[in-house]
């Protein structure tokens, strides 16, 4: 047995729209897919925030969350994450509080600095880029709604959230890291900008980690994209919509529905666009159980990770729950 198996291992679902199918469709997915996850032992089920883009049905995930928490029964159910710059700390911390108050135990209230990425979105959402800087102060005003003892507004409590205890995370892929050390929280965190930089962060969290009364030590959940297949080309070919979905996304500035995988091979590609479509798939992890497998130890072990958070998106739903299943399978989730 790999020195890792013991790693809890979670997911994070976007909500991803397909060719064919609406958003309405891919909501409705994501809630009966939350339930087939815990059946296969999973940790965690995730849901994210976005905001008016067309490959993406979750723009709203602390009501999503409710309704995945509502369809299942043992899993804890959170968010990867609320962008807390789009919001007042007062709402977000009686979101959260209804959550727990509903689902006493089972929710995760994973928190993010990002605002709209457009400027026309951010207009609409009442924020601008400067916004983000902001996140350290707005992070400890949520936190003080539940413990009481938030000061930004005297005398402004937010319930039912006070007293209840939520576990917060912070999602970084910078910045961020440094805001989760001082506050003591646990930091998610991916290789955005190359493994290399991700271990530099991850190194520079523990260094400067807090204790708190949110964490007693440094927590680290790594997150990243593994397909697993009955062999690597059909583990590899699980990786293709979403791969030119993004290059997609970084030459025509929206990001598309996921179309099939024959779609995308069929489909001619600028040179800008196939290296693009190529530079989407590093670091991801994808091939036989056995190759995702010593993959994963020497990833997991390089980064003396607490937990890994699968964020693997595709247009096949069944091929995308055949490589959860093989991966709860080789890792001995259930």
């Amino acid at each position: 047995m790999s020195i890792t198996a013991g790693i809890p291992f979670s997911v994070l679902d976007r909500s991803r729209t397909r060719q064919g199918r609406d958003g309405p469709r891919v909501l409705r997915d994501t809630v009966r897919f939350a339930g087939r996850i815990e059946e296969l032992g999973y940790h965690r089920f995730w849901v994210s925030e976005h905001h008016s883009v067309p490959g993406v049905a979750g723009s709203a995930p602390t009501v999503l969350a409710a309704a995945v928490a509502a369809a299942t029964g043992t899993i804890r159910v959170g968010t990867g994450g609320v962008m807390l710059p789009n919001h007042q700390p007062l709402v977000v911390a009686e979101q959260f509080g209804v959550l727990e108050s509903l689902f006493p135990g089972r929710i995760d209230m994973g928190l993010g600095r990002s605002v709209g990425f457009t400027d026309g979105i951010r207009k609409a959402l009442g924020r601008d880029k400067q916004d983000a800087d902001d996140f350290p102060r707005q992070l400890a005003e949520l936190l003080g709604y539940f413990t009481g003892e938030q000061g930004a507004h005297p005398q402004v409590h937010a319930h039912p959230a006070e007293g209840l205890r939520v576990p917060a995370f912070v999602l970084a892929t910078g910045k961020g890291a440094q805001v989760a050390a001082e506050a003591g929280l646990p930091l998610v965190i991916a290789a955005v900008r190359g493994e290399d930089a991700m271990v530099r962060a991850i190194e520079g969290y523990r260094e400067r980690f807090r204790p708190s009364a949110w964490g007693e030590r440094p927590y680290v959940v790594v997150s990243g994209t593994v397909a697993v297949g009955a062999t690597t080309e059909e583990a590899r070919r699980l990786l293709l919509p979403e791969a030119w979905s993004t290059a997609y996304s970084r030459t025509h500035g929206a990001f598309p529905p996921l179309v099939p995988v024959d779609t995308v091979l069929d489909t001619p590609m600028t040179a800008r666009e196939r290296t693009l479509f190529e530079e989407a798939r590093d670091g991801q992890l994808y091939g036989t159980a056995d190759e995702v497998s010593a993959a994963l130890d020497k990833l997991l072990a390089r980064t003396g990770a607490d937990e890994f958070l699968v964020t693997t998106s595709t247009y096949d739903g069944d091929a995308l729950l055949d490589s959860y299943r093989r991966l709860a399978e080789l890792r001995g989730l259930r």
